[in-house]
Protein backbone atom coordinates (compact mmCIF):
# COMPACT_ATOMS: atom_id res chain seq x y z
CA UNK A 1 0.00 0.00 0.00
CA UNK A 2 1.02 3.47 -0.86
CA UNK A 3 1.88 5.74 2.44
CA UNK A 4 1.55 9.42 2.93
CA UNK A 5 2.09 12.23 5.17
CA UNK A 6 0.30 14.68 6.20
CA UNK A 7 2.48 18.57 5.69
CA UNK A 8 0.81 20.78 7.60
CA UNK A 9 1.98 24.33 6.69
CA UNK A 10 1.28 27.34 8.65
CA UNK A 11 2.33 30.38 7.33
CA UNK A 12 1.90 34.16 8.17
CA UNK A 13 -1.10 34.71 5.99
CA UNK A 14 -2.45 31.22 5.67
CA UNK A 15 -2.85 27.90 6.73
CA UNK A 16 -1.87 25.33 4.60
CA UNK A 17 -2.10 21.48 4.05
CA UNK A 18 -0.47 19.17 1.39
CA UNK A 19 -0.71 15.49 1.25
CA UNK A 20 2.64 13.85 -0.26
CA UNK A 21 2.56 10.13 -1.17
CA UNK A 22 6.04 8.06 -0.44
CA UNK A 23 6.98 9.40 -4.11
CA UNK A 24 7.10 12.44 -3.10
CA UNK A 25 3.55 13.17 -5.71
CA UNK A 26 1.07 15.86 -4.25
CA UNK A 27 -2.44 14.36 -3.53
CA UNK A 28 -3.98 16.63 -2.03
CA UNK A 29 -3.33 20.65 -1.53
CA UNK A 30 -6.15 22.68 0.81
CA UNK A 31 -5.11 26.45 1.56
CA UNK A 32 -7.38 29.14 3.89
CA UNK A 33 -6.50 32.39 4.78
CA UNK A 34 -6.54 34.07 8.14
CA UNK A 35 -7.17 37.35 9.68
CA UNK A 36 -4.22 39.70 10.26
CA UNK A 37 -4.50 42.23 13.01
CA UNK A 38 -2.57 45.63 13.07
CA UNK A 39 -3.59 47.23 16.71
CA UNK A 40 -1.50 49.99 16.62
CA UNK A 41 1.61 51.14 13.82
CA UNK A 42 4.13 48.46 13.83
CA UNK A 43 2.24 45.86 15.89
CA UNK A 44 1.23 42.47 14.34
CA UNK A 45 -1.35 39.85 15.74
CA UNK A 46 -3.34 36.96 15.03
CA UNK A 47 -5.86 34.63 17.08
CA UNK A 48 -4.41 31.56 17.73
CA UNK A 49 -7.48 30.00 17.93
CA UNK A 50 -7.61 30.92 14.36
CA UNK A 51 -4.65 29.52 13.40
CA UNK A 52 -5.12 26.73 15.15
CA UNK A 53 -9.12 26.35 13.28
CA UNK A 54 -7.84 27.08 10.19
CA UNK A 55 -5.67 24.32 10.03
CA UNK A 56 -7.53 22.25 11.93
CA UNK A 57 -10.17 22.62 8.61
CA UNK A 58 -7.21 22.50 5.91
CA UNK A 59 -6.39 19.14 7.13
CA UNK A 60 -9.61 17.77 7.42
CA UNK A 61 -10.40 19.04 4.31
CA UNK A 62 -7.19 17.50 2.18
CA UNK A 63 -8.37 13.97 3.53
CA UNK A 64 -11.79 13.95 2.20
CA UNK A 65 -10.96 15.71 -0.91
CA UNK A 66 -7.75 13.00 -1.68
CA UNK A 67 -10.43 10.14 -1.01
CA UNK A 68 -6.91 8.91 0.49
CA UNK A 69 -7.52 6.11 3.41
CA UNK A 70 -6.97 7.23 6.85
CA UNK A 71 -4.87 4.22 7.71
CA UNK A 72 -2.80 4.86 4.34
CA UNK A 73 -1.40 8.08 6.39
CA UNK A 74 1.22 7.11 8.29
CA UNK A 75 2.30 10.93 9.94
CA UNK A 76 1.61 14.42 9.95
CA UNK A 77 4.65 16.96 10.05
CA UNK A 78 4.33 20.51 10.95
CA UNK A 79 6.02 23.18 9.51
CA UNK A 80 5.15 26.86 10.51
CA UNK A 81 5.95 30.73 10.97
CA UNK A 82 8.85 31.17 13.15
CA UNK A 83 9.20 33.47 15.99
CA UNK A 84 5.51 34.50 16.79
CA UNK A 85 4.73 33.86 20.12
CA UNK A 86 1.80 32.02 21.79
CA UNK A 87 1.09 32.63 25.82
CA UNK A 88 -2.08 30.63 27.03
CA UNK A 89 -3.63 29.18 29.95
CA UNK A 90 -2.63 25.26 30.72
CA UNK A 91 -5.84 24.73 32.00
CA UNK A 92 -8.50 25.79 30.16
CA UNK A 93 -6.06 25.66 26.93
CA UNK A 94 -7.36 29.19 25.85
CA UNK A 95 -4.56 32.02 25.08
CA UNK A 96 -4.09 34.84 27.22
CA UNK A 97 -3.44 37.20 24.47
CA UNK A 98 -3.11 37.40 21.05
CA UNK A 99 -0.03 35.51 18.81
CA UNK A 100 2.68 38.51 18.76
CA UNK A 101 4.01 38.20 15.39
CA UNK A 102 7.34 37.97 14.18
CA UNK A 103 6.83 40.98 12.05
CA UNK A 104 5.73 42.92 15.50
CA UNK A 105 8.13 45.70 16.74
CA UNK A 106 6.22 46.74 19.93
CA UNK A 107 8.75 45.16 21.77
CA UNK A 108 11.80 47.23 20.56
CA UNK A 109 12.48 49.12 23.48
CA UNK A 110 13.20 45.82 25.71
CA UNK A 111 15.55 44.56 22.86
CA UNK A 112 17.70 48.23 23.85
CA UNK A 113 17.17 47.64 27.42
CA UNK A 114 18.55 44.59 26.97
CA UNK A 115 21.57 45.82 25.07
CA UNK A 116 22.10 48.43 27.85
CA UNK A 117 22.54 46.34 30.58
CA UNK A 118 25.74 44.56 28.06
CA UNK A 119 23.83 41.66 27.43
CA UNK A 120 24.25 42.34 23.71
CA UNK A 121 27.28 40.14 23.19
CA UNK A 122 25.87 37.50 25.23
CA UNK A 123 23.05 37.08 23.30
CA UNK A 124 24.96 36.68 19.90
CA UNK A 125 27.00 34.41 21.43
CA UNK A 126 24.76 31.76 23.42
CA UNK A 127 21.47 32.29 20.93
CA UNK A 128 23.76 33.09 17.48
CA UNK A 129 21.09 35.80 16.94
CA UNK A 130 21.20 39.38 16.61
CA UNK A 131 19.41 40.69 19.37
CA UNK A 132 16.33 42.25 18.25
CA UNK A 133 12.36 42.23 18.46
CA UNK A 134 11.76 39.86 15.49
CA UNK A 135 12.57 36.93 18.28
CA UNK A 136 10.07 35.62 20.81
CA UNK A 137 12.07 36.41 24.02
CA UNK A 138 11.28 40.34 24.47
CA UNK A 139 7.44 39.24 22.87
CA UNK A 140 6.69 36.89 25.95
CA UNK A 141 8.01 39.17 28.26
CA UNK A 142 5.83 41.87 26.80
CA UNK A 143 2.78 39.86 27.38
CA UNK A 144 3.56 39.18 31.14
CA UNK A 145 4.12 42.84 31.74
CA UNK A 146 0.67 43.24 30.10
CA UNK A 147 -2.01 41.05 30.89
CA UNK A 148 -2.58 41.48 34.78
CA UNK A 149 -2.54 38.79 37.41
CA UNK A 150 -0.72 35.80 34.83
CA UNK A 151 2.90 36.43 36.00
CA UNK A 152 2.44 34.27 39.29
CA UNK A 153 0.42 31.82 37.13
CA UNK A 154 3.19 31.79 35.07
CA UNK A 155 5.81 30.93 37.98
CA UNK A 156 3.15 28.29 39.11
CA UNK A 157 3.50 26.70 35.46
CA UNK A 158 0.12 27.36 34.75
CA UNK A 159 0.84 29.79 31.76
CA UNK A 160 2.48 27.71 28.77
CA UNK A 161 4.43 29.63 26.05
CA UNK A 162 5.09 28.23 22.37
CA UNK A 163 6.15 29.11 18.86
CA UNK A 164 3.17 28.59 16.85
CA UNK A 165 4.31 24.57 16.26
CA UNK A 166 3.87 24.20 20.31
CA UNK A 167 0.69 25.78 19.88
CA UNK A 168 -0.23 23.11 17.40
CA UNK A 169 0.77 20.24 18.76
CA UNK A 170 -0.55 21.03 21.67
CA UNK A 171 -4.16 21.58 20.40
CA UNK A 172 -4.06 18.58 18.25
CA UNK A 173 -2.82 16.44 21.54
CA UNK A 174 -5.66 17.75 23.34
CA UNK A 175 -3.11 18.98 25.84
CA UNK A 176 -1.23 16.14 26.62
CA UNK A 177 2.11 17.31 24.92
CA UNK A 178 4.36 20.64 25.08
CA UNK A 179 6.91 20.50 22.80
CA UNK A 180 8.99 22.31 20.30
CA UNK A 181 12.14 20.95 18.42
CA UNK A 182 15.61 22.54 18.11
CA UNK A 183 15.13 24.72 14.78
CA UNK A 184 11.99 26.73 16.22
CA UNK A 185 13.56 26.52 19.96
CA UNK A 186 16.47 28.62 18.54
CA UNK A 187 14.82 31.60 17.16
CA UNK A 188 13.38 32.32 20.40
CA UNK A 189 16.40 34.42 21.72
CA UNK A 190 16.11 32.17 24.91
CA UNK A 191 17.80 28.96 23.81
CA UNK A 192 21.65 28.07 23.94
CA UNK A 193 22.67 26.93 20.39
CA UNK A 194 25.84 25.52 22.02
CA UNK A 195 24.60 23.60 25.33
CA UNK A 196 21.05 22.38 23.86
CA UNK A 197 19.25 24.04 26.56
CA UNK A 198 16.86 27.22 27.61
CA UNK A 199 19.52 29.92 28.42
CA UNK A 200 18.98 30.79 32.15
CA UNK A 201 20.59 33.68 32.07
CA UNK A 202 18.28 35.09 29.67
CA UNK A 203 15.58 33.53 31.26
CA UNK A 204 16.24 35.87 34.54
CA UNK A 205 17.38 38.73 32.61
CA UNK A 206 13.60 38.59 31.12
CA UNK A 207 11.78 37.38 34.10
CA UNK A 208 10.88 34.43 32.06
CA UNK A 209 9.74 31.13 34.39
CA UNK A 210 11.29 28.49 32.85
CA UNK A 211 8.52 26.23 33.37
CA UNK A 212 6.52 28.14 30.72
CA UNK A 213 8.84 26.57 28.29
CA UNK A 214 8.12 23.35 25.98
CA UNK A 215 10.14 20.43 25.91
CA UNK A 216 13.09 21.07 23.49
CA UNK A 217 13.17 17.47 20.45
CA UNK A 218 14.79 16.43 17.32
CA UNK A 219 13.06 17.86 14.33
CA UNK A 220 12.11 14.16 13.65
CA UNK A 221 10.57 12.03 15.83
CA UNK A 222 6.95 11.00 17.51
CA UNK A 223 5.89 13.90 19.70
CA UNK A 224 2.50 12.73 19.76
CA UNK A 225 -0.69 11.62 18.54
CA UNK A 226 -3.70 12.92 16.80
CA UNK A 227 -7.31 11.25 16.67
CA UNK A 228 -8.54 11.55 13.01
CA UNK A 229 -11.48 9.79 11.90
CA UNK A 230 -10.98 7.20 14.67
CA UNK A 231 -7.09 6.53 13.95
CA UNK A 232 -4.17 8.32 16.04
CA UNK A 233 -2.12 9.30 13.53
CA UNK A 234 1.62 10.15 14.64
CA UNK A 235 3.01 13.81 14.41
CA UNK A 236 6.48 12.73 13.62
CA UNK A 237 8.29 15.40 11.93
CA UNK A 238 8.68 19.70 13.35
CA UNK A 239 10.71 22.48 11.97
CA UNK A 240 10.25 26.11 11.22
CA UNK A 241 9.70 27.57 7.70
CA UNK A 242 13.01 28.26 6.07
CA UNK A 243 14.77 25.42 7.93
CA UNK A 244 12.47 22.92 6.35
CA UNK A 245 12.66 24.54 3.25
CA UNK A 246 16.71 23.63 3.77
CA UNK A 247 15.77 20.34 4.14
CA UNK A 248 13.25 19.84 1.96
CA UNK A 249 15.81 21.19 -0.73
CA UNK A 250 17.87 17.94 0.43
CA UNK A 251 20.92 20.68 1.41
CA UNK A 252 22.00 18.15 4.29
CA UNK A 253 25.60 18.47 3.30
CA UNK A 254 28.30 21.53 4.74
CA UNK A 255 28.50 24.16 2.48
CA UNK A 256 24.90 23.53 1.04
CA UNK A 257 22.62 26.29 0.66
CA UNK A 258 18.84 27.10 -0.35
CA UNK A 259 17.63 30.60 -1.24
CA UNK A 260 14.29 31.01 -1.13
CA UNK A 261 12.34 34.43 -2.95
CA UNK A 262 9.57 35.63 -1.50
CA UNK A 263 8.89 39.00 -0.86
CA UNK A 264 11.99 39.19 0.61
CA UNK A 265 14.65 36.67 0.40
CA UNK A 266 15.97 34.06 3.05
CA UNK A 267 19.08 32.16 2.24
CA UNK A 268 20.52 29.23 4.30
CA UNK A 269 23.69 27.23 4.16
CA UNK A 270 24.51 24.08 5.98
CA UNK A 271 27.39 24.73 8.12
CA UNK A 272 27.44 20.86 9.93
CA UNK A 273 27.81 20.26 12.65
CA UNK A 274 29.78 22.82 13.98
CA UNK A 275 28.08 26.60 14.84
CA UNK A 276 30.18 29.61 13.28
CA UNK A 277 29.66 32.86 14.39
CA UNK A 278 29.07 35.18 11.50
CA UNK A 279 31.92 38.53 11.51
CA UNK A 280 29.32 39.42 8.22
CA UNK A 281 25.91 40.55 10.35
CA UNK A 282 24.15 37.22 9.64
CA UNK A 283 22.60 35.30 12.00
CA UNK A 284 23.80 31.45 13.08
CA UNK A 285 20.79 29.05 13.81
CA UNK A 286 19.79 25.34 14.18
CA UNK A 287 19.47 23.95 10.49
CA UNK A 288 17.82 20.56 12.06
CA UNK A 289 18.26 18.44 14.99
CA UNK A 290 17.86 14.35 13.51
CA UNK A 291 18.92 11.17 15.29
CA UNK A 292 20.37 12.89 18.87
CA UNK A 293 22.39 15.89 16.57
CA UNK A 294 22.15 19.02 15.34
CA UNK A 295 22.97 20.83 12.71
CA UNK A 296 23.99 24.10 11.95
CA UNK A 297 23.06 27.10 8.93
CA UNK A 298 24.32 30.53 8.63
CA UNK A 299 21.01 32.78 7.70
CA UNK A 300 20.87 36.11 5.62
CA UNK A 301 17.90 38.20 4.86
CA UNK A 302 17.18 40.55 1.66
CA UNK A 303 14.77 42.80 3.25
CA UNK A 304 13.06 43.82 -0.39
CA UNK A 305 13.17 40.99 -2.54
CA UNK A 306 9.57 40.29 -5.00
CA UNK A 307 8.59 42.93 -3.50
CA UNK A 308 10.41 45.59 -5.80
CA UNK A 309 8.19 44.39 -8.59
CA UNK A 310 4.92 44.77 -6.31
CA UNK A 311 6.28 48.18 -6.04
CA UNK A 312 7.29 48.83 -9.67
CA UNK A 313 3.66 47.29 -10.48
CA UNK A 314 1.57 49.32 -7.66
CA UNK A 315 3.09 52.13 -7.39
CA UNK A 316 5.01 52.78 -10.73
CA UNK A 317 2.49 51.50 -12.67
CA UNK A 318 5.11 50.15 -14.93
CA UNK A 319 3.29 46.76 -14.77
CA UNK A 320 -0.07 44.86 -14.65
CA UNK A 321 1.09 41.99 -13.11
CA UNK A 322 4.23 40.84 -11.59
CA UNK A 323 4.90 37.61 -13.58
CA UNK A 324 5.15 40.37 -16.86
CA UNK A 325 8.48 41.51 -15.40
CA UNK A 326 10.29 38.76 -16.87
CA UNK A 327 8.99 39.36 -20.42
CA UNK A 328 9.99 43.12 -20.42
CA UNK A 329 13.33 42.38 -18.92
CA UNK A 330 14.49 40.43 -22.00
CA UNK A 331 13.04 43.30 -24.05
CA UNK A 332 16.24 45.37 -23.50
CA UNK A 333 20.18 43.34 -24.27
CA UNK A 334 20.82 45.00 -20.42
CA UNK A 335 19.58 48.11 -18.45
CA UNK A 336 21.59 50.07 -20.11
CA UNK A 337 23.88 50.86 -17.19
CA UNK A 338 21.39 51.60 -14.55
CA UNK A 339 20.95 50.24 -11.05
CA UNK A 340 17.98 50.00 -9.13
CA UNK A 341 18.60 49.57 -4.91
CA UNK A 342 15.65 48.82 -3.39
CA UNK A 343 16.56 49.75 0.24
CA UNK A 344 13.51 50.76 0.94
CA UNK A 345 13.49 50.03 4.53
CA UNK A 346 17.23 49.87 4.77
CA UNK A 347 20.14 47.60 3.45
CA UNK A 348 20.46 44.06 5.91
CA UNK A 349 23.27 42.19 5.84
CA UNK A 350 26.12 42.75 4.75
CA UNK A 351 25.56 46.30 4.99
CA UNK A 352 23.42 46.70 8.23
CA UNK A 353 22.40 50.27 7.37
CA UNK A 354 18.40 51.44 8.87
CA UNK A 355 19.27 55.06 7.04
CA UNK A 356 19.84 53.59 3.35
CA UNK A 357 17.41 54.26 1.27
CA UNK A 358 16.28 53.39 -2.09
CA UNK A 359 17.66 54.62 -5.66
CA UNK A 360 17.64 54.54 -9.26
CA UNK A 361 21.03 55.46 -11.23
CA UNK A 362 22.70 56.19 -14.59
CA UNK A 363 19.37 57.03 -15.68
CA UNK A 364 19.92 58.79 -19.05
CA UNK A 365 17.77 60.42 -21.86
CA UNK A 366 17.25 57.03 -23.07
CA UNK A 367 16.53 55.32 -20.39
CA UNK A 368 13.30 53.25 -20.86
CA UNK A 369 10.49 51.62 -18.48
CA UNK A 370 12.10 48.12 -19.40
CA UNK A 371 15.86 49.16 -18.53
CA UNK A 372 14.15 50.35 -14.87
CA UNK A 373 12.36 46.68 -14.97
CA UNK A 374 15.19 44.81 -15.85
CA UNK A 375 17.50 46.61 -13.09
CA UNK A 376 14.66 45.55 -10.42
CA UNK A 377 15.00 42.28 -11.35
CA UNK A 378 19.12 42.18 -11.58
CA UNK A 379 18.74 43.77 -8.02
CA UNK A 380 17.45 41.05 -6.04
CA UNK A 381 20.06 38.54 -7.79
CA UNK A 382 22.47 41.03 -6.88
CA UNK A 383 21.33 41.18 -3.11
CA UNK A 384 21.54 37.58 -2.75
CA UNK A 385 24.87 37.60 -4.61
CA UNK A 386 25.98 39.81 -1.45
CA UNK A 387 24.54 37.37 1.13
CA UNK A 388 26.28 34.50 -0.61
CA UNK A 389 29.63 36.19 -0.28
CA UNK A 390 29.55 37.01 2.96
CA UNK A 391 28.39 33.44 3.79
CA UNK A 392 31.48 32.51 1.92
CA UNK A 393 33.84 34.49 3.90
CA UNK A 394 32.36 33.25 7.43
CA UNK A 395 32.73 29.73 6.37
CA UNK A 396 35.93 29.96 4.04
CA UNK A 397 33.78 27.75 1.61
CA UNK A 398 33.18 28.73 -2.12
CA UNK A 399 29.74 27.60 -3.18
CA UNK A 400 29.35 25.08 -5.19
CA UNK A 401 25.66 25.65 -6.67
CA UNK A 402 22.37 26.82 -5.19
CA UNK A 403 19.14 25.55 -4.50
CA UNK A 404 16.12 28.18 -5.51
CA UNK A 405 12.15 27.94 -4.29
CA UNK A 406 9.71 30.61 -3.66
CA UNK A 407 7.04 32.18 -6.23
CA UNK A 408 9.99 34.35 -8.15
CA UNK A 409 11.85 31.21 -8.76
CA UNK A 410 9.49 30.63 -11.54
CA UNK A 411 11.42 33.57 -13.20
CA UNK A 412 13.67 32.01 -15.86
CA UNK A 413 15.05 35.67 -16.58
CA UNK A 414 16.01 36.12 -12.87
CA UNK A 415 17.02 33.12 -11.73
CA UNK A 416 19.42 32.82 -15.27
CA UNK A 417 20.57 36.29 -14.22
CA UNK A 418 20.95 34.77 -10.27
CA UNK A 419 23.66 32.41 -12.37
CA UNK A 420 25.73 34.42 -13.95
CA UNK A 421 26.35 36.73 -11.19
CA UNK A 422 26.79 34.46 -8.84
CA UNK A 423 29.45 32.23 -11.29
CA UNK A 424 27.67 28.78 -10.28
CA UNK A 425 24.50 26.87 -11.04
CA UNK A 426 21.77 27.52 -9.74
CA UNK A 427 19.01 24.33 -9.47
CA UNK A 428 15.21 24.62 -9.24
CA UNK A 429 13.52 21.60 -8.16
CA UNK A 430 10.58 19.95 -9.60
CA UNK A 431 8.56 20.53 -6.40
CA UNK A 432 8.50 24.35 -5.44
CA UNK A 433 6.63 22.95 -1.96
CA UNK A 434 9.63 23.08 -0.46
CA UNK A 435 8.91 23.82 2.92
CA UNK A 436 5.71 20.82 3.26
CA UNK A 437 7.95 18.75 1.88
CA UNK A 438 11.12 19.06 4.67
CA UNK A 439 8.57 18.69 7.33
CA UNK A 440 7.37 15.48 4.98
CA UNK A 441 10.06 14.38 5.07
CA UNK A 442 11.42 14.58 8.50
CA UNK A 443 7.85 12.85 9.58
CA UNK A 444 8.47 10.03 6.97
CA UNK A 445 11.97 9.33 8.27
CA UNK A 446 10.93 9.06 12.01
CA UNK A 447 7.83 6.31 10.53
CA UNK A 448 10.11 4.75 8.49
CA UNK A 449 8.31 5.41 5.24
CA UNK A 450 11.90 6.60 4.12
CA UNK A 451 15.02 5.05 5.69
CA UNK A 452 17.47 7.90 5.22
CA UNK A 453 18.54 11.20 4.27
CA UNK A 454 20.36 9.15 0.96
CA UNK A 455 16.66 8.12 -0.14
CA UNK A 456 15.63 11.33 -0.08
CA UNK A 457 18.14 12.76 -2.03
CA UNK A 458 17.11 10.06 -4.71
CA UNK A 459 14.01 11.28 -4.42
CA UNK A 460 14.78 15.00 -5.37
CA UNK A 461 13.92 16.08 -9.02
CA UNK A 462 15.24 19.17 -10.43
CA UNK A 463 13.39 20.94 -12.90
CA UNK A 464 15.66 23.47 -14.69
CA UNK A 465 19.71 23.91 -14.05
CA UNK A 466 20.60 27.68 -14.99
CA UNK A 467 24.37 27.81 -15.62
CA UNK A 468 26.23 30.67 -15.80
CA UNK A 469 27.05 32.21 -19.36
CA UNK A 470 29.09 35.55 -18.43
CA UNK A 471 32.04 35.77 -18.81
CA UNK A 472 34.31 36.77 -15.09
CA UNK A 473 35.06 40.09 -15.95
CA UNK A 474 31.52 41.33 -17.45
CA UNK A 475 30.26 39.73 -13.88
CA UNK A 476 33.06 41.57 -11.93
CA UNK A 477 32.11 45.24 -14.13
CA UNK A 478 28.60 44.59 -13.42
CA UNK A 479 29.16 43.48 -9.87
CA UNK A 480 31.85 47.21 -9.66
CA UNK A 481 28.39 49.00 -10.83
CA UNK A 482 26.28 47.52 -8.11
CA UNK A 483 28.75 48.43 -5.17
CA UNK A 484 28.87 51.66 -6.27
CA UNK A 485 25.23 52.18 -6.45
CA UNK A 486 24.85 50.60 -2.96
CA UNK A 487 27.20 52.84 -1.78
CA UNK A 488 25.78 56.01 -2.97
CA UNK A 489 22.34 54.75 -1.43
CA UNK A 490 23.73 54.13 1.95
CA UNK A 491 23.32 56.91 5.13
CA UNK A 492 21.24 58.79 2.57
CA UNK A 493 17.86 59.61 5.05
CA UNK A 494 20.70 60.34 7.83
CA UNK A 495 21.73 63.04 5.66
CA UNK A 496 18.59 64.60 6.30
CA UNK A 497 19.07 65.76 9.80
Amino acid sequence: MNRYILALDQGTTSSRAILFDQEQNIAGLVQKEFTQYYPQAGWVEHDPMEIYSSQYAVMMEVIAQSGVDIHAIAAIGITNQRETTILWDKDTGRPIYNAIVWQCRRTAPIVDQLVKQGLGEYIKKATGLIPDAYFSATKIKWILDHVVGIKERARQGKILFGTVDSWLVWKLTNGKVHATDYTNASRTMLFNIHTLDWDQNLLDALEIPRQMLPQVHNSSEIYGHVMVQGRQIPIAGIAGDQQAALFGQCCFSNGEAKNTYGTGCFLLMNTGETPIESKNGLVTTIAVGLNGKVQYALEGSVFVGGAVIQWLRDELRFLSEAKDAQYYAQKVEDTGGVYLVPAFTGLGAPYWDMYARGCIIGITRGTRREHIIRAAQESIAYQVYDLIRAMECDTGNNLAELKVDGGASRDQFLMGFQADILGCNVRRPMIRETTALGAAYLAGLATGVWKDVQELKKLWNCDSVFEPKQTASDREHLLAGWHRAVKRSMGWSQAED
